[in-house]
């Protein structure tokens, strides 16, 4: 399964042009008033993108078939390449990959049935803030011709991999 999964991010990084991003955004709540205020973000090592879903399922091979039948979105073993571009630079391409794992994967973690893979800006300065402010950091890290790989955990201990995209090949 290690292969697969290198493999699918491979092709997707192919796709992949750039993973620089420009300016802050301002992110907002959809929670009632008692929330805090929107965070206006403007430092490198920010979340600009998902990079990929991957999700658990028994069925693995009726899961794709079923996905590829109803929603179009195609997997024949690779994962599904789902390309888009940034809104505010429209020659930025990226691309979200999509992928159905075997139910007894050890890559997302037992008892976690998904995991999302966010593109990373600048995956030191991001890991950096991450830690002073307390967030658990997988030791593990992963470089790759495709890009740079690391791990971090939510309030609720879900595996979270981030994703700092190779630079594109002039």
């Amino acid at each position: 399964m290690q292969g697969t999964l290198g493999s699918t991010i491979a092709l997707g990084s192919l796709l992949l042009i750039s993973a620089c991003a420009k300016g802050g955004q301002e992110v907002q709540s959809q929670q009632p008033e008692k929330s805090t205020p929107p965070v206006k973000v403007e430092q490198r090592g920010r979340i600009i993108g998902i990079g990929g879903v991957f999700f658990k399922s028994a069925n693995r091979d009726q899961m794709r078939e079923w996905y590829s039948k109803h929603l179009g979105i195609a997997d024949k073993g690779q994962g599904a390449m789902l390309p888009w571009r940034e809104h505010d630079d429209p020659q930025k391409e990226h691309v979200t990959v999509w992928t159905v794992f075997s139910a007894t994967s050890d890559y997302i973690p037992a008892g976690q049935p998904l995991m999302f893979n966010y593109i990373v800006d600048d995956m030191d300065a991001l890991l950096d803030r991450l830690k002073q402010e307390g967030v658990k950091i997988d030791a593990k890290r992963m470089d790759e011709s495709y890009g740079r790989f690391a791990w971090i955990y939510d309030l609720d201990g879900n595996k979270i991999e981030l994703w700092q995209p190779a630079p594109a090949k002039p």
